[in-house]
């Protein structure tokens, strides 16, 4: 009885704490994730994020943080945790974490402060539509908004569909 329960007892354990692991197989983790998804490949510079996005047909998905930024720390173990956004970016996204800001101004509509995310559709328009739930800091999330980052990536996926 006991032999025969193991199995099942450990496939239950194992799925219940395994982390979101892509199609394609586990990868090895970039140093460009940065801990924010290890499994996801990011891009390195703004320039390639646009070609790829444009190239592929897919949204970009820009993440701004500071290393030493206790806010960005909190969010980045829930961002990194949540495996239905690490699938999402993985399978529809162009991604990429900056830990400074770009020279396009575009990517700071309402200033620069971190964490702050950005979407960019194929044409290469910043999507100031997609925004979170501050009115002084529009593209900020904290850790408890990752349903509102959740539903503004499908927004993303939709306008991308509907408009171009």
């Amino acid at each position: 009885m006991i032999k025969a329960t193991l199995p099942v007892l450990l496939l239950a354990l194992t799925s219940t704490f395994a982390k979101y692991i892509p199609k394609t197989g586990r990868r090895i983790p970039q140093t460009l994730s940065r801990g924010w998804g290890d499994q996801l490949i990011w891009a390195q510079t703004y320039e390639e994020a646009l070609y790829w996005s444009r190239s592929r047909n897919k949204p970009l998905m820009v993440l701004f943080h500071l290393e030493d930024c206790p806010h960005s720390q909190a969010f980045k173990k829930v961002f990194s945790e949540d495996d239905k956004v690490q699938k999402m970016l993985d399978e529809d996204f162009i991604v990429l974490n900056l830990m400074y800001e770009t020279t396009d101004k575009h990517l700071s509509p309402d200033g620069q402060y971190v964490p702050r995310i950005l979407f960019v559709d194929p044409s290469m328009t910043v999507r100031a539509d997609i925004n979170g739930r501050y009115g002084n800091r529009l593209y900020a999330y904290e850790p408890t908004d990752m349903g509102l980052l959740f539903s503004n990536m499908e927004k993303a996926k939709k306008l991308l569909k509907s408009e171009l």
